[in-house]
């Protein structure tokens, strides 16, 4: 493993994703960044340009020249496992943005190698890092909800997906159950526990993809609690929260602009955070990351994390393929039904 007192990081991969990334290290960091490579090196410039480093078109030149200690992984999924694992193995720890893999297959196959290579492996999810996220799984914690019975979860807005590789199935590996569907799913698993069974319902494809647009996921934990995840690029489902929980004794909404709950009992709300800030999430992803390199802290999302993503988002897409209806009589029927019954 190379080793420094302070970890310098490198980003490869410099889509849209990348610039949040830079952005956390302009508003500071503990840690250095020293590098960002792209196949497009224009693309690499942008970036680069941000955080005032020099631009690759080439990762192995990258990490030869500037030996970084960690590189911050923002391809697309079809290339994660080369490119992490290529990467590991020059002893380089790795933060691999989500989607992880397209398989489960592959995503053992990439911690199976960080574990053999000695180096820190983790998954990029942002809304684990999110303050109030991390305030709402205290206050579950805490018991003051009660048993938590629903969970709801909205990531839909209008986004032309046309001409973009996440609706390109051989490169993303689906549409948006695996694209928002990931955040969603290590969200629930963050605040309530692993999930133990689930169901999938395809919307309208508005967009003319060849992957889903629209996606309902419906779940159950180990602990009992129901989820309902709505998923979509084609409708816009304008709400003021992303989160919500139900409990026997309260309810909880982390929003976009304020998070806050309240009790059976209550009258008021009781306000707990400011809402979602992307660069911050970012930003402490990044730090936690850092110090498990350092061995100060623990990681968050650990590889064991990362793979239970990766298997219920594959067996969502199996369950997407067997999605079975029940028929429901009619309602002419149904009074007629009535009326026998009661002559």
């Amino acid at each position: 493993m190379i080793t420094q007192t302070v970890p310098t990081f490198v980003i490869i991969g410099a889509g849209g994703i990348s610039k949040s990334y830079a952005q956390a290290f302009v508003q500071g960091l503990p840690f250095q960044i020293v590098g960002v490579a792209d196949i497009r090196l224009e693309s690499a410039k942008d970036v680069a340009a941000m955080v005032g480093v020099p631009a690759y078109d080439n990762v192995d030149r990258m990490i030869e020249e500037l030996k970084p200690m960690a590189a911050i992984v923002c391809t697309p999924p079809s290339t994660h496992p080369d490119v992490c694992i290529r990467l590991m193995e020059q002893g380089v720890n790795v933060l691999c943005e989500k989607p992880l893999a397209i398989s489960t297959e592959e995503a053992v196959r990439m911690a199976e190698t960080a574990e053999r290579c000695h180096v820190v492996f983790s998954m990029g999810s942002k809304f684990r890092f999110v303050a109030d996220v991390q305030k709402a799984r205290e206050i579950i914690d805490s018991g003051i909800l009660g048993d938590i019975i629903l969970y709801e979860n909205t990531f839909a807005g209008f986004c032309d997906m046309s001409k973009r590789w996440n609706s390109q199935p051989a490169i993303s590996g689906g549409g948006v159950l695996i694209d928002n569907g990931t955040h969603s799913v290590d969200i629930l698993r963050f605040l309530l526990g692993n999930i133990t069974e689930l169901q999938v319902v395809e919307g309208r494809r508005i967009q003319n993809l060849p992957v889903e647009d629209t996606a309902l996921l419906f779940v159950r934990t180990e602990g009992g609690t129901m989820g309902n995840i709505d998923l979509s690029w084609s409708l816009n489902k304008v709400r003021a929260d992303f989160i919500s929980l139900y409990g026997s004794k309260g309810t909880l909404s982390v929003g976009w602009k304020e998070s806050k709950y309240k009790l059976a009992d209550q009258k008021e709300w009781t306000v707990f955070g400011s809402g979602y800030d992307k660069v911050a999430a970012f930003g402490n992803q990044i730090k936690n990351f850092g110090a498990a390199i350092l061995g100060t802290e623990e990681l968050i999302i650990t590889p064991a994390d990362a793979i239970a993503s990766v298997r219920v988002i594959e067996t969502a897409y199996a369950a997407l393929q067997t999605e079975q209806w029940h028929q429901v009589a009619p309602a002419a029927s149904f009074r007629r039904n009535v009326s026998m019954a009661t002559t």
